[in-house]
Protein backbone atom coordinates (compact mmCIF):
# COMPACT_ATOMS: atom_id res chain seq x y z
CA UNK A 1 0.00 0.00 0.00
CA UNK A 2 1.48 3.43 -0.94
CA UNK A 3 2.31 5.85 1.81
CA UNK A 4 0.40 9.07 2.12
CA UNK A 5 2.56 11.77 0.64
CA UNK A 6 3.46 14.62 2.92
CA UNK A 7 4.05 17.22 0.23
CA UNK A 8 5.12 20.59 1.47
CA UNK A 9 3.05 23.43 0.16
CA UNK A 10 5.07 25.78 -2.02
CA UNK A 11 5.49 29.31 -0.83
CA UNK A 12 4.34 31.34 -3.82
CA UNK A 13 5.10 34.62 -2.06
CA UNK A 14 8.83 34.10 -1.59
CA UNK A 15 11.12 36.26 -3.73
CA UNK A 16 12.87 34.75 -6.74
CA UNK A 17 16.56 34.01 -6.54
CA UNK A 18 18.86 36.58 -8.16
CA UNK A 19 20.21 35.75 -11.60
CA UNK A 20 23.85 34.73 -11.86
CA UNK A 21 26.20 36.98 -13.84
CA UNK A 22 26.16 34.37 -16.64
CA UNK A 23 22.36 34.33 -16.82
CA UNK A 24 22.20 38.14 -16.77
CA UNK A 25 24.73 38.28 -19.61
CA UNK A 26 22.84 35.72 -21.68
CA UNK A 27 19.55 37.52 -21.10
CA UNK A 28 21.12 40.72 -22.50
CA UNK A 29 23.17 39.19 -25.31
CA UNK A 30 20.68 36.83 -26.96
CA UNK A 31 18.34 39.65 -28.11
CA UNK A 32 21.36 41.63 -29.40
CA UNK A 33 22.60 38.65 -31.43
CA UNK A 34 19.12 37.94 -32.82
CA UNK A 35 18.81 41.62 -33.83
CA UNK A 36 22.20 41.52 -35.58
CA UNK A 37 21.45 38.21 -37.32
CA UNK A 38 17.66 37.74 -37.61
CA UNK A 39 17.89 34.39 -39.44
CA UNK A 40 20.18 32.73 -36.89
CA UNK A 41 18.90 29.65 -35.06
CA UNK A 42 18.52 29.76 -31.29
CA UNK A 43 21.23 27.13 -30.91
CA UNK A 44 23.69 29.15 -33.00
CA UNK A 45 22.79 32.37 -31.17
CA UNK A 46 23.36 30.69 -27.82
CA UNK A 47 26.71 29.38 -29.04
CA UNK A 48 27.71 32.89 -30.15
CA UNK A 49 26.65 34.34 -26.79
CA UNK A 50 28.72 31.70 -24.98
CA UNK A 51 31.77 32.67 -27.06
CA UNK A 52 31.21 36.32 -26.13
CA UNK A 53 30.90 35.33 -22.46
CA UNK A 54 34.38 33.76 -22.55
CA UNK A 55 35.98 37.15 -23.25
CA UNK A 56 33.45 39.38 -21.53
CA UNK A 57 34.54 41.71 -18.71
CA UNK A 58 31.31 40.68 -16.94
CA UNK A 59 32.70 37.15 -16.57
CA UNK A 60 34.18 36.81 -13.05
CA UNK A 61 36.88 34.46 -14.40
CA UNK A 62 38.21 37.27 -16.60
CA UNK A 63 38.62 39.69 -13.68
CA UNK A 64 41.59 37.94 -12.07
Amino acid sequence: MPKVSDKKSKDTQKPKRALTPYNQFMKQELPKIKAEQPNITHKAAFKEAAQRWKVSPDNPKNKA
